[in-house]
């Protein structure tokens, strides 16, 4: 189970991440600053979540991001994420 940060958004995010990258980290920190809620699954330690990973984007590079379980962004895509949570 991922860590849950919670704010004012009404989306649904989710972010598949690792503890040493660099572009996990900065996505998370533009989640807060906007006071975006998030789920973080830590995909280096939750091989489950990995899979699940894996199976919505077609490979390993992180981040993966999930939007109201539809959207999925490979990498921290600023723009479009703010697109999405009307930012």
């Amino acid at each position: 189970m991922g860590k849950k940060y919670n704010s004012l958004t009404m989306k649904k995010v989710e972010i598949y991440s690792t503890d040493t990258c660099h572009f996990c980290h900065m996505a998370k920190d533009f989640f807060k600053e906007n006071n975006v809620s998030f789920i973080d699954y830590n995909v280096g330690t939750d091989i489950a979540k990995r899979s699940e990973m894996l199976e919505k984007s077609g490979q390993m590079g992180v981040p993966v991001i999930v939007v109201d379980g539809k959207d999925v962004i490979v990498g921290f895509d600023q723009p479009r994420l703010k697109e999405l949570l009307g930012i």
